[in-house]
């Protein structure tokens, strides 16, 4: 059994193992061309030679078709170029479709399941030559905030693609709370200086770094292939390029009417008014207020308030008491919210015509202003991932609204917005057909 070396490790690509077909046999290709190996090391695959013995050639005039099939999620585009998730859950450019070191008219596609490719290699190095090595099939691309490429694990086996020193310490004694290594990307780009992308070196081997070996690559156990290093969506902070994050948060966002008891952040729901001041507004005008209802007394005192009016306008109106306990029951939705936000409009600014016409149309004009800076309210909470709900109920009762939150009397309190975690995930909308809502002329 090999042993780590105390001051290093090598690293050297292999040479020999010519033009793979489909149907090729890669680790009996490998064990011809580097019958060498040892216990411990780790040998670092070429996807393209990957996907060429498995047979993921296609035929293919129009990449962009290929690319499109590969796809499950635009991440963004610029142009021609797309940044995509593909089949293996993996976010690069153009799903890893390649047209380079193929026959012209046709392109690679990346192996249908990385991690078994890498599991199949490193059984066949086992039975050809006896040795326990761990194996990763990699793949060239490109990251966030960096210029230039690098090659990455795609599959692995016999790797331990992650290591989590989270609950050690640094040399001063500092804890680590948050340092887990890709191990198995350092791997592959070690490799990848070895091979370069032009002197048809399509396999690596690192040797002395064998305590990132391990001995059990079941599927079933933690940490044993490369989809470990894929980012959860729910971890994934840059999930969307900046344009298909604004679309997708207008979009997906959603009336959210339960909610979790998890507190919400003060800090996000003021970064959502700071988008909503950026809605238009007429003659140059800043409309918008938003009271923020941070103390569970203050909510509180506006529900209660706000309750007691609509039961007596209810009252006033006939209802039956069976009637009114249902549709107080129906705007419970502001009672459950941790947290709720009054938008108001101020018209100050305005101007006055005199005719009656001019000055409606001046006052709605305001109205779309202040509708503006709400969705932008709500589209920026959906982007912080929190749940909203407006509701219009302050609107029919204003005088209350303000004498509860001793705002002044020219404020107009144009509903609330709950705020809150989602309880769970939200319903889907209804397909909705674009055409259906445009005329053209």
């Amino acid at each position: 059994m090999s042993t780590d070396s105390p001051t290093g490790f090598r690293v050297w690509a292999v040479p020999g193992i010519g033009e793979v077909v489909a149907g090729d046999d890669l680790a009996k290709l490998i064990a011809a061309a580097e019958p060498t190996l040892r216990d411990g090391d780790v040998v670092l695959v070429t996807s393209k030679i990957v996907s060429k013995a498995e047979g993921r050639v296609l035929d293919a005039v129009d990449r962009e078709a290929a690319i499109d099939a590969e796809t499950v999620r635009v991440v963004a585009r610029r142009g021609p170029l797309r940044i995509v998730e593909n089949r293996q859950g993996l976010v690069m450019a153009a799903a890893g479709v390649d047209a380079s070191n193929t026959p012209n008219g046709t392109v690679l596609l990346l192996p249908e399941d990385p991690d078994a490719s890498a599991r199949a290699v490193r059984d066949g190095l086992r039975a050809a030559l006896g040795v326990e090595v761990g194996v990763l099939v990699t793949d060239t691309a490109g990251r966030p905030w960096r210029n230039g490429l690098t090659d990455i694990a795609i599959g692995a086996a016999g790797v331990r693609v992650l290591d989590d020193l989270r609950g050690g310490t640094d040399p001063h004694g500092n804890p680590l709370t948050a340092t887990v290594v890709a191990t198995a990307d350092e791997l592959a780009a070690a490799g990848d200086l070895v091979k370069g992308k032009t002197a048809g070196l399509p396999v690596a081997v690192v040797r002395g770094l064998a305590h990132t070996v391990r001995a059990d690559d079941a599927d079933d156990v933690p940490g044993a292939g490369a989809r470990e290093l894929v980012r959860s969506a729910r971890d994934d902070m840059f999930r969307l390029g900046t344009s298909e994050a604004v679309r997708e948060a207008v979009t997906q966002r959603r009336t959210v009417r339960a909610f979790t008891e998890e507190p919400v952040d003060p800090g996000a729901v003021r970064r959502a008014v700071a988008a909503a001041v950026t809605a238009p507004a007429p003659h140059h005008t800043t409309p918008w207020r938003f009271v923020l209802l941070e103390s569970a007394d203050s909510r509180l005192r506006l529900l209660d308030a706000m309750r007691d009016a609509w039961v007596a306008d209810l009252r006033r109106d006939g209802k039956s008491p069976e009637s009114i306990a249902r549709r107080v029951r129906r705007g419970e939705v502001l009672r459950r919210a941790p947290y709720l936000v009054v938008p108001c409009l101020v018209t100050e600014g305005a101007h006055h015509y005199g005719h009656a016409r001019r000055d409606a149309a001046e006052r709605e004009m305001f109205v779309v202003a202040m509708g503006a800076g709400v969705q932008n309210f709500l589209v920026a909470l959906a982007g912080e991932r929190l749940g909203s709900a407006w509701v219009s109920s302050t609107m029919f009762c204003r005088d209350v609204v303000r004498e509860v939150l001793g705002l002044p009397a020219d404020w107009d309190p144009m509903g609330a917005v709950a705020i809150g975690h989602p309880a769970g995930e939200p319903k889907e909308r209804p397909a909705r057909e674009t055409e259906t809502f445009i005329e053209v002329r």
